[in-house]
C-alpha cells in the first residue's frame, strides 16, 4: 500500500513525471489482502454479536461463519487487485508485474528483463517470521488465517502480540478452543503493561487459555506443541503470530545499507544516492500509516521541499474487544482515569468492562509525550491525543479544550486534568 500512496502523493506534486510499480504479489500490500483489512472485518461481526451480551434487553445471537466469510471476501475484493490496479492507471503509472532485483545503480531486472531508472522508492514490505522448530508441521500465518474459510476446532497462537491477540479472540468467539503461547510473561510485549492486563482478563473470561512465559520446543504433526516448561498443546492448527521481518532480498546492489530491522533510511528517508526508502521494510515502525507518511515524506523531498519525518506521534491500533490504543512514549509523569469513572461508559453497555486512559507528559516543556487508552473505540478517541502529541501543544491549553459529553473522549479530559495537579506539585 504504501507503494501506492506515494504514487497518488507525487502526482499531486508532479504532474509529469513518469511512474511505473513493480509488483509480484497483489497490488495494495499484505494490509489490503491478509492483515488490517481482513482482520478488522472479520473482527466487526463478532465484535457486534458480543455487545449484545451487553445490552440489556437484546436477544443474544451468535455470528454465522458464511455471513462473516463472504463480508471479509468483499471487503478483499476475493483477493483481486483490479481496484488498485485502477488507481494506478488514473495516475497514468505503469504496472509491471514480476520479481524485481535491482542489479546495478539505475537498473532492475524485473524476471530477467532490464528496467532503467533515474529514481528508486523502495516498498516491498515484510513477510511472517516463522521460528525454527516447525519442519514438517503445516502452520497457518497472517496469510492463511485471513483468508481460510474454517473454524477450527481447535487452534494454538504462537504469539502475544497485536495479531495474535485479534486472531485469538476472533477464533475464540467463532468456537475455536484457543491457547496463546507467549515465551514473554505478559501479552502485548511492546504496550504498556496496564493494557496487557487488561486485555488478558477479558481473555481468560472468554475462555481463551494464555500460556505466559513459555516457548515453543517444537510442534509435531497432529499437531502437538511442546512447550518449554515440559506441556505440551494439542490443536488442530498452529498459528504462527511471532513478528515480520522485511523484504530485502535483491537491494544490495542499489548501494542501500542494510540492517537487521530493514533499510536504513535517513529523515527523509533517504537510503542512498536517488534511492528512498518506505514501509516496513525500513523497520522504523510497521504499520501501514507509517508507511502511508514516509510515502508523503519521499514525494515532498523530491520535489525539493525541506521536509523531515517525524515519529514523535506514531499511533497504534490493536482492535481486540476492548480496543487498545497507544501513541507516543510511555516516559515521564503519567496520570490514569477509569472509564469507569465516565459516565458514557454506563450508557454504552451493562455491566461495563474495564477500560482507562493513561497520558503521560514532559514535566519540563508541560506538554504531553504520549498516552495509552483500552475501551471501546479507543482507536477512535486516539486521534486527539496523536495530535497533542504531535503538536506538542501544552497540556494547560488541553485541559482548557471543551469535550463532548457524554463520549469516552471525557476520559481523556479527566487524565489531562489529573496530569495537569501532578505537574504543578
Amino acid at each position: 500500500m504504501s507503494g501506492e500512496h506515494f504514487v497518488g502523493a507525487l502526482r499531486r506534486l508532479d504532474d509529469e513525471a513518469e511512474l511505473t510499480i513493480v509488483e509480484n504479489r497483489l497490488v495494495g500490500g499484505e494490509c489490503s489482502y491478509y492483515a488490517c483489512m481482513p482482520t478488522k472485518t472479520m473482527l466487526r461481526g463478532v465484535e457486534l454479536s458480543s455487545a449484545l451480551d451487553r445490552a440489556p434487553g437484546m436477544a443474544p445471537e451468535r455470528p454465522d461463519p458464511a455471513g462473516v466469510w463472504e463480508w471479509r471476501d468483499w471487503m478483499t475484493s476475493n483477493w483481486t487487485d483490479d481496484g488498485q490496479v485502477s488507481f494506478l492507471e488514473s495516475k497514468r503509472c505503469t504496472l509491471v508485474r514480476g520479481e524485481a532485483h535491482v542489479v546495478r545503480p539505475g537498473v532492475v531486472s524485473i524476471d530477467g528483463e532490464e528496467l532503467e531508472y533515474d529514481r528508486l522508492v523502495i516498498a516491498t514490505g515484510s513477510r511472517p517470521f516463522v521460528p525454527p522448530g516447525l519442519d514438517g508441521v503445516e502452520v497457518w500465518t497472517n496469510r492463511e488465517a485471513t483468508s481460510t474459510h474454517e473454524i477450527p476446532e481447535s487452534l494454538a497462537i504462537l504469539g502475544g502480540g497485536p495479531v495474535g491477540s485479534e486472531l485469538a479472540q476472533f477464533f475464540a468467539r467463532m468456537g475455536s478452543r484457543v491457547t496463546m503461547i507467549e515465551r514473554g510473561d505478559r501479552l502485548l510485549g511492546r504496550v504498556h503493561e496496564d493494557a496487557a492486563a487488561v486485555l488478558a482478563d477479558v481473555f481468560r473470561e472468554e475462555g481463551i487459555d494464555l500460556r505466559l512465559g513459555v516457548g515453543l520446543d517444537r510442534a509435531e504433526p497432529g499437531i502437538t506443541s511442546h512447550l518449554s516448561d515440559g506441556s505440551t498443546v494439542q490443536s488442530e492448527r498452529l498459528l504462527v503470530a511471532t513478528g515480520r521481518v522485511p523484504y530485502v532480498d535483491g537491494l544490495e546492489a542499489a548501494g542501500v545499507t542494510i540492517s537487521r530491522r530493514g533499510v536504513e533510511v535517513d529523515e527523509r528517508c533517504r537510503a542512498a544516492e536517488n534511492v528512498w526508502a518506505i514501509g516496513d521494510v525500513t523497520g522504523v515502525a510497521q504499520f501501514t500509516h507509517v508507511g502511508k507518511y514516509q510515502a508523503r515524506v519521499v514525494a515532498a523531498d523530491m520535489c525539493g521541499q525541506a521536509v523531515r519525518a517525524d515519529y514523535r506521534a506514531i499511533p497504534a491500533g490493536i482492535f481486540t474487544d476492548p480496543e487498545v490504543g497507544t501513541v507516543g512514549t510511555t516516559e515521564g509523569v503519567s496520570a490514569r482515569w477509569e472509564l469507569s469513572d465516565t459516565p458514557r461508559t454506563s450508557t454504552y453497555e451493562k455491566p461495563s468492562r474495564a477500560g482507562f486512559v493513561r497520558v503521560f507528559g514532559d514535566p519540563k516543556d508541560r506538554v504531553l509525550v504520549g498516552a495509552v487508552c483500552v475501551g471501546p473505540q479507543a482507536t477512535e478517541w486516539l486521534g486527539q491525543l496523536t495530535l497533542a502529541v504531535r503538536s506538542a501543544t501544552p497540556i494547560d491549553v488541553l485541559v482548557d479544550t471543551i469535550q463532548p459529553y457524554p463520549t469516552f473522549s471525557e476520559a481523556i479530559f479527566f487524565a489531562l486534568q489529573e496530569l495537569q495537579g501532578k505537574l504543578s506539585q
